[in-house]
């Protein structure tokens, strides 16, 4: 009786053995996870470019703004403000952009500290900013700095990106104009 019990047992075993079902799931178990890393990865990109096309544009339009002459005495809250309008694409953008703008020396031709000065939202106190808008005829350097949370953070390149302490990434704009004689 334990002779026909062990054949069958074989017999099913060499069967399973034989069997082919589930065998594409082994390629899709295997390459699943690295085909959605390069998806997420080309979105997160897709983001962070057309991000970084709209705080330009939203930066040039403040500059011709600037340029013109349209306020008479910029503040900085102004500034951010025709920013972030401009750019539209940067979640909670007035609370995550800081703007820098200083003249330039013409004897030395300083330029803007090359560390963007960001908003780091880990600190309780933000770090200040140089905002002078010149005078009459000056040659301007601005500086638009934001700090924004990757789409996936835990993939490819979210987790390339250099992040500060609170998982966010800056991207910076940079532009340089001539006041209007006034």
């Amino acid at each position: 009786m334990t002779r026909p019990l062990m054949a069958r047992l074989r017999a099913i075993l060499r069967r399973a053995a034989r069997d082919e079902d589930g065998t594409a799931t082994i390629p899709f178990v295997i390459l699943f996870p690295a085909f959605m890393v390069i998806v997420l990865s080309s979105i997160e990109m897709g983001i962070l470019t057309v991000r970084q096309v709209m705080l330009e544009r939203g930066l040039d339009l403040t500059v011709r703004n600037l340029r013109l002459g349209v306020w008479t005495n910029p503040t900085h809250t102004q500034i951010k403000r025709a920013v972030c309008n401009a750019t539209g694409l940067i979640p909670d953008c007035m609370n995550s952009l800081l703007v820098e703008l200083q003249p330039v020396n013409k004897t030395t031709w300083q330029p803007l500290n090359p560390r963007a000065t960001c908003v780091d939202k880990s600190l309780p106190i933000q770090p200040l900013t140089t905002f002078n808008p010149g005078g009459s005829d000056e040659m301007m350097l601005i500086r638009a700095c934001v700090k924004v949370k990757p789409m996936a953070p835990l993939t490819g390149l979210g987790m390339q990106l250099q992040k500060d302490a609170s998982g966010e990434y800056a991207i910076v704009s940079t532009s340089a104009f001539v006041n209007e004689p006034r």
